[in-house]
Formats: C-alpha cells, sequence, structure tokens
C-alpha cells in the first residue's frame, strides 16, 4: 500500500476575490494566476509570498494559457476577449474581442489557439494573424474546458449541456459525442500518454474514458460530495488531482484509478471554500490550488511504495 505524506508549506495571497485559475510558465519554478478581481499575477515558489502584477483587467480571469513558443501569457477576459501578454517585456500587446461572454478555458496547437466561451461557441484564433479563422458551435450551453491531443489529431470540449465533444484537430470537424455527465461538465485532462480523457462534472463524478475504443466508458467513480472543478496529473504521470467545491483535494492512482489521499481543512488545514484549480508542479513535486477563500496553498506530496 503507498504510504502519502502531505505537509502545506505556504500561502499565496494578495487577490481581492475568488482566484479562478493557476498557469504554468516558462520556469517550473513561476506560475501564474487570475482571479475574480480582474487581476492577472506572477508567483515564485523560491520567494516569498508576494506577487507580481501582469495586468489589471476590468473584468474577471477565468481562463489563462501559457504559449510557449513565443513566451506569451494569454488571457480570458470575460465579456471581452482575449489579451496577449509578452513575457519577456511583460506588457500587452494586442488583444481581440470575441464575444460578450464569460471565457471558461484557452488551450493551444501549434498557431493555433482554441477558446470556450459561456454561449457553447468555440473560437479557433490564429496566432500569427491574431484573427479569429474559425468558430464552432453545436450547443448554446457554456464550453467549460478544453483538452488537446496531437497525438490523436483530436480536440476535447466539456460544454454545460452534459455532453463531450471530440473534433478533429485540424478541421475542427465534429467526430464524436458524448453523453458524458447528468450535469454540467467542468474538467476534462487527457492522460500523459492520451489512452484516457478523464472528465469532472458537477454531479460529483469522475469518469474515465478509454479513447483507443472510440471514448467508450471504462469507469465511473463518485469521487466528491460536490462538484468537480478540476484535474491535473503529476509530473512523474502516476498519479492524479482532483478538486472540488466540497472544499477538498483527493490524489488517485493514475493506473488503477484508486483513491489514495484525501487533502482537507479538517485534516490538513486546507481551503475553507471551494477549490477551483490545481496545478502539480515541476518544481519539487509541489501542488498548488486556487480557491475561494482568495488564497493559492502550496503542497509538499510525497508518495512512498
Amino acid at each position: 500500500m503507498s504510504k502519502i505524506s502531505v505537509s502545506k508549506l505556504k500561502n499565496f495571497t494578495g487577490h481581492r476575490d475568488c482566484i479562478y485559475t493557476l498557469e504554468r510558465s516558462s520556469d517550473p519554478s513561476l506560475f501564474f494566476s487570475g482571479a475574480g478581481d480582474g487581476l492577472v499575477a506572477k508567483w515564485n515558489l523560491q520567494q516569498g509570498e508576494d506577487g507580481q502584477l501582469i495586468a489589471q483587467l476590468p473584468n474577471s480571469v477565468y481562463a489563462l494559457h501559457f504559449y510557449q513558443p513565443e513566451n506569451q501569457l494569454i488571457i480570458g477576459q470575460n465579456f471581452e476577449g482575449i489579451h496577449q501578454i509578452d513575457l519577456n517585456a511583460n506588457q500587452e500587446i494586442r488583444s481581440l474581442k470575441l464575444n460578450d461572454k464569460a471565457i471558461f478555458d484557452i488551450q493551444s496547437h501549434k498557431q493555433l489557439l482554441f477558446a470556450g466561451t459561456g454561449d457553447g461557441t468555440i473560437f479557433i484564433v490564429d496566432m500569427k494573424s491574431w484573427q479569429i479563422a474559425k468558430q464552432v458551435r453545436h450547443t448554446e450551453k457554456s464550453a467549460r474546458s478544453i483538452a488537446v491531443a496531437p497525438p490523436l489529431d483530436e480536440v476535447a470540449v466539456a460544454f454545460s449541456d452534459n455532453k463531450m465533444r471530440i473534433y478533429d484537430l485540424n478541421t475542427f470537424a465534429l467526430k464524436h459525442t458524448l453523453e458524458a455527465h447528468n450535469n454540467s461538465v467542468f474538467t476534462i485532462k487527457y492522460s500523459p500518454d492520451f489512452r484516457y480523457l478523464l472528465s469532472g462534472s458537477r454531479d460529483a463524478h469522475l469518469k474515465i474514458w478509454d479513447s483507443s475504443k472510440k471514448y467508450e466508458l471504462a469507469d465511473d467513480i463518485v469521487a466528491h460530495m460536490y462538484a468537480i472543478n478540476n484535474i491535473d496529473f503529476s509530473p512523474d504521470e502516476k498519479y492524479f488531482v482532483t478538486c472540488s467545491m466540497d472544499k477538498s483535494i483527493k490524489v488517485w492512482d493514475a493506473r488503477s484509478f484508486r483513491l489514495l489521499k484525501v487533502i482537507d481543512k479538517s485534516r490538513h488545514a486546507g481551503h475553507g471554500t471551494s477549490i477551483n484549480k490545481l496545478l502539480w508542479s515541476d518544481y519539487n513535486n509541489l501542488l498548488l490550488a486556487a480557491s475561494d477563500d482568495r488564497s493559492i496553498s502550496v503542497w509538499d506530496i510525497n508518495i512512498n511504495l
């Protein structure tokens, strides 16, 4: 049986509203956060608890995406559009209006950017021309989460109509529609080998879909008490974590999908409100969690088999 030790190292504070998203950078010790206060900040895991302001926007930020080829941060500003930040110069280069809805997720592949919005539209943006290349819409319900699978030439999108849709990565033609959950699908993530697509929903279920079998359902787990907000894998790809509106983080075995550890307020001085986003960092294997309580917790996770 595995033995897991969890210790809380610090809290990053400074946001004035709920923190909705975390994002990596080119340096494993640095990461970004976006919140309901419209602030985007950069934090350093090697230093103290003070962050650096990257951008200040008038509306909530639910989505951040690090565009590695150009060392840029793409910010989704709710009700307005996306902003392109040059991280070398620490300044905004340009912005692009999408629609007047919330932006829930942003991902990329090569020079294309994918943004999912609150009316179910997926915007495909050409990074070179900074123009909308295509719009795809199969429902009026929110496009909540996007997962790109280059080895499969597919991109998966989770929606608030309880469905997941699988698109061709090159043409964005619809390939599969999955009746995924009994409520809004909040988060999806491919396993590192792209064999499985994991989904978490407002129905509190964690589901495992086999991509090699046209996304046949491989497992259905009642994983939390309330909505599952996010999923992330460990740097060594052996484990993954889920977080929930029930204020807990859970650690799972990535092969057996067995629950290994629960991190919560009563046992580990965890968050007392909804945990919205996770980031399992390459830096010292630290796990980061962003919450409605306006803080980012940093956890040291040690797993001994």
